[in-house]
């Protein structure tokens, strides 16, 4: 029988095998394969098979984020959380508990000791099954903590098709109110604005899956700008909407105490840069910690519907630019990447 280090190889190389034409009578049955006949030991197989980046991607796509690795076996005093990451889409740093066998009280403990150990605010606990008693508990959590706190519950199963290698399977049997999240309270209103933000940023999410991008979108939520990931935390690719100055931008954010500095090195590449992005406005922001390289596109109204296919075209295509211009630049870059804190939104731009 297979590893899961094999299944993961195998999978990843049917993906691009060409296959031929078939036809609804040459669909195969899906059949379970016990996860315990492919895997026994949990710390030395389970874990550094999940923390590999093709199933951080999986998890990435299943929970709409775009999880990073940062370690396994993670101290947290004289305890070790499995995997920890970060999520780019939100900044966030993430602790991932998981199991072989059925949810126990043990591993339920653990998890809120890890997250509070590591100030993470996304707790993922996969497991071969769920209790409801397990179930329950984490959808307590999420109706009655800290709205920014956010449980996941996963229970993974592996599947085959005939003889082909067994394929993992995740089913999400917990998750957040993110309703609830994105208010930061079940109790606030949307106002008009933000209701708009909200309707303006999910279309042009519609829009992206419509036409196809690269772009890894995560959810729309109800603010006038609308972050990318840009392969590490405390720099994003931040696309703006204002009604009051009725316009919109695309622009790398950069957050924390290294901001200037990363600010800086880039302007050294500056002439570069602006051969892929065109000209761009580059402000340090002397007030504050963060920076901001930005393009604006003025006289766009998010508030006029009727140009939000022209607005959708002209954020979606400097998107992609500036995440060609910059990615590899600022994952390159020689800082000190730092720990984790709640997500602000782009300063000097709160007005809308």
């Amino acid at each position: 029988m297979p590893t899961l280090s094999h299944v993961a190889e195998q999978v990843k190389r049917s993906a691009t095998v060409e296959r031929p034409s078939m036809k609804l009578d040459d669909l195969g049955t899906l059949e379970p394969v016990d996860l315990k006949a492919v895997c026994t030991d949990e710390a030395g197989e389970f874990t550094p098979w999940l923390a590999k980046p093709e199933n951080l991607a999986r998890l990435s796509r299943e929970l709409d984020m775009e999880l990073e690795f940062e370690g396994i076996e993670v101290p947290v005093g004289p305890y070790r959380a499995d995997i920890v990451a970060t999520d780019n889409m939100s900044n966030e740093r993430v602790i991932i508990e998981n199991q072989l066998d059925k949810t126990d009280h043990d591993h339920l403990g653990k998890i809120i000791t890890y997250a509070s150990g590591l100030n993470a605010k996304v707790i993922i606990w996969i497991a071969r099954d769920f209790t409801e008693e397990h179930r329950k508990a984490l959808d307590f959590i999420n109706e009655n903590a800290n709205p920014k706190v956010r449980c996941y519950g996963l229970e993974i199963a592996l599947f085959r098709i005939g003889k082909s290698a067994p394929a993992p399977s995740f089913k999400i049997v917990s998750y957040p109110n993110t309703f609830g999240s994105d208010m930061g309270s079940s109790s606030t209103g949307f106002t008009e604005t933000k209701a708009l933000y909200l309707e303006f940023w999910t279309a042009f999410k519609e829009h992206c899956a419509t036409t196809g991008t690269a772009l890894n979108l995560r959810k729309a939520r109800p603010q006038h700008w609308y972050s990318i990931a840009v392969g590490r935390s405390k720099f994003q690719i931040s696309l703006t909407a204002s009604t009051m100055y009725k316009r919109i931008g695309c622009e790398i954010y950069m957050r924390g105490a290294n901001a200037k500095q990363a600010f800086k090195l880039l302007q050294q590449d500056k002439a570069a840069i602006e051969t892929v992005t065109g000209g761009l406005e580059w402000q340090e922001l002397p007030d504050g910690k963060d920076c901001r390289i930005v393009l604006f596109h003025p006289g766009v109204d998010p508030a006029d519907k009727t140009g939000w296919k022209d607005a959708f075209a002209w954020l979606k295509k400097e998107a992609e630019t500036f995440h060609k211009a910059f990615f590899q630049r600022i994952k390159s870059l020689p800082i000190e990447d730092e720990g984790e804190e709640d997500e602000p939104g782009p300063t000097g731009q709160r007005s809308s």
